[in-house]
């Protein structure tokens, strides 16, 4: 019934979808701990050109009544954080690093043409992405930390770290009631839920080619570059100023070792199991 609150409607509408993805096997191989730096890398950069292109055109419409109600930039906005982890995994140079597949453009044209032609649909994609990711992003968050070795810290996972929001719970009740009070009638209404849905279809591609680039290496003449990987390129700095310890060198040959072994087919598992459960444990902790 249309009468429901939008957010109800939206956990509705993606439900299928959803279920789609919690049931393949590529969502329990992230669980656990299945997940390969490289992989992990590609995953972000991708998410950085589409919340690049997210947060562009929700600036263009803050105060549009559309979608001011739930403009919430310091708490949720994700490309300074995700700015942070590329630099971290890819150096100083990453902007030249990082590829850009075909449906990630295609994700981050259909983004651009909301913001300027359907800015009534924007929440749909903001409400798919930030809660989503605000969700589970903890659950993520110790498992990528534990999967890669990476510091305890946090470098390497700012894009799972919502400085802004004190308590998540009452975040994503406040986003949902001003979510709910948004203004539209029952054919925008209906036009938001099927952006949702395609929001969420629009995820799913980009990690089918992401899994593409994985398997091919180079991918139209952007390298994906072995000296790339963050541990690699830290023991051939620590080699010009010392020899590496024992541990360090035997847990990077061990990865290294691992990742040669690695095939396409279970590469590819990797790469789709990480938006299996980003979008499986994010939109039904919604």
């Amino acid at each position: 019934s249309m009468s429901k609150d939008l957010s109800e409607l939206m956990k509705e509408a993606t439900k299928e979808v959803h279920e789609q993805a919690e049931n393949t096997p590529f969502m329990k191989n992230f669980q656990k701990g299945q997940v390969s730096l490289h992989e992990f890398k590609l995953v972000t950069a991708s998410l950085y050109f589409i919340y690049s292109a997210l947060e562009e055109e929700i600036e263009r419409n803050k105060d549009n009544p559309v979608y001011a109600p739930v403009y919430f930039p310091l708490e949720l906005h994700r490309k300074a954080a995700l700015e942070k982890d590329l630099e971290y995994f890819y150096g100083s140079n990453w902007r030249e690093e990082i590829p850009c597949p075909e449906a990630t453009q295609n994700y981050v044209a259909r983004l651009h043409d909301v913001g300027k032609n359907h800015p009534e649909l924007l929440v749909a994609h903001a409400y798919t992405r930030y809660l989503g990711d605000l969700s589970g992003g903890q659950v993520l968050k110790k498992i990528a930390q534990k999967a890669l070795q990476l510091p305890s810290t946090g470098e390497g996972l700012a894009f799972f770290t919502f400085d802004g929001v004190s308590n998540a719970t009452k975040f994503k009740q406040l986003y949902r009631s001003r979510m709910n009070a948004l203004e539209m009638d029952l054919a925008t209404k209906k036009r938001v839920l099927e952006e949702a849905k395609k929001a969420f279809l629009l995820n799913i591609q980009v990690f089918e080619a992401l899994q593409e680039l994985v398997s091919k290496g180079p991918e139209n003449g952007h390298p994906v570059r072995p000296k790339a990987e963050l541990r690699t390129r830290s023991i051939n700095k620590s080699h010009e100023h010392g020899p590496v310890s024992g541990k360090e060198s035997e847990r990077t040959n061990r990865r290294n070792t691992d990742t040669m072994l690695t095939t396409p087919l279970v590469r590819w598992i990797l790469a789709l199991s990480f938006l299996a459960t980003t979008v499986a444990v994010g939109l039904f902790a919604m």
